[in-house]
């Protein structure tokens, strides 16, 4: 396995009319809605929420300034009117968020203009996940994915710094599957030199369990992670280390805009995937709008400003309006950051730990 290639299939123009709904400028149309519903966490973990930065003295948004569940249904529903599919609630994390069940049950009531149910699903750091799973999945979640970075208890707990330990989230994982959510996916963010020598540990550790274990390269997200090339491991680096041990094959995508390349156990024993938006990007057949704890959408993870709905909300905008300002917004939208990293510096991102990742 001398030479690794990921396919990322590109969008045209003219596919994206045949599939309906808005296509934005790259011909892309608008599938799937990630919902941040809280910018608070209960990790600080070194990639993403560093202590250092987001300390004792770190001011979150207040409670007044989160959209309500309601407000976030409505948006929803009409993002599904103008071609959403798939919703995905994201944080900060978002089983900080009390009551978190209550938002998916509306979610779960939502319906697309053929009537069909949404597609709704969530990723949590699964600290929490062991008492909510249950509740969650009565409401009407369809699926969960975990981050988890390390099987060795004393990496992850420096690298989460949460005070958590794995067997609370491999708990919380056994707790999904029990609730009826699996396969779960679990993410692991791979940074050389801190937690690559865990790679092969939990490929063993997930391989025949039925779950599928995502790899994906460190990345430049937000401001505060202090992001340096030469600490990435790319996708095809990983495919090998794995390989070696146990070979792999190639797998096809299972629907446009997947961002997983996907790879599976030549013996069976199930799959990975890797998500190489470094390395190489996907870009050109990315489908997800973005939409923060108070209300902003935004077109890319790399974002560097968002586009008020709240104020529409408030202020009693009627269904049409809300559906001219977000397909506005798409149709506008040109975001290829990753293609361009290294050409296209941003000096304000966004922060993952705000719009989700």
């Amino acid at each position: 396995m001398s030479r690794v290639i990921f396919h990322h299939p590109t969008g045209s123009p003219q596919a994206s009319a045949q599939e309906g709904g808005i296509l934005d400028t790259r011909g892309r149309p608008m599938r799937d809605l990630r919902i941040s519903v809280t910018d608070r966490c209960n990790f600080r973990c070194t990639y993403c929420m560093p202590r250092e930065v987001f300390g004792a003295d770190h001011v979150f948004l207040p409670h007044e300034a989160l959209l309500t569940f309601e407000e976030i249904a409505r948006v929803a529903q009409v993002a599904a009117g103008l071609g959403v599919r798939k919703i995905r609630l994201t944080g900060g994390e978002p089983l900080m968020r009390k009551q978190l069940e209550v938002l998916v049950g509306l979610l779960a009531g939502l319906r697309t203009p053929d009537g069909a149910p949404l597609d709704i699903s969530l990723t949590t750091n699964g600290a929490l996940l062991a008492r909510k799973a249950q509740a969650l999945a009565d409401a009407g979640l369809r699926r969960v994915t975990v981050s988890l970075d390390a099987l060795d208890d004393a990496l992850f707990r420096r690298m989460s710094d949460g005070g958590v330990g794995v067997a609370a989230v491999l708990e919380g994982i056994e707790a999904a599957v029990h609730a009826g959510l699996a396969p779960v996916k679990i993410n692991m963010v791979v940074r050389k030199g801190m937690n690559d020598a865990q790679i092969l540990p939990m490929a063993r550790h997930f391989r025949g369990s039925g779950h599928i274990l995502r790899f994906i390269e460190y990345m430049d997200v937000g401001n505060t992670n202090g992001w340096r090339m030469d600490e990435v491991l790319t996708g095809a680096q990983i495919v090998r280390i794995i390989g070696d041990e146990f070979p792999l094959e190639p797998v096809d995508a299972g629907y446009r805009g997947e961002v997983a390349a996907r790879w599976a156990y030549r013996d069976g024993g199930g799959e990975i995937g890797l998500i190489t938006s470094v390395s190489q990007p996907f870009c050109g057949d990315c489908t997800r709008m973005r939409l923060s704890p108070e209300g902003r959408l935004f077109t890319c993870l790399f974002a560097e400003q968002g586009h008020d709905l709240r104020g529409l909300l408030r202020m009693g905008a009627d269904d049409a309006a809300l559906a001219a300002r977000m397909g506005g917004v798409w149709r506008a939208r040109a975001d290829r950051y990753s293609e361009l990293r290294g050409t296209a510096h941003r000096d304000h991102k966004i922060e993952m730990s705000y719009i989700g990742g």
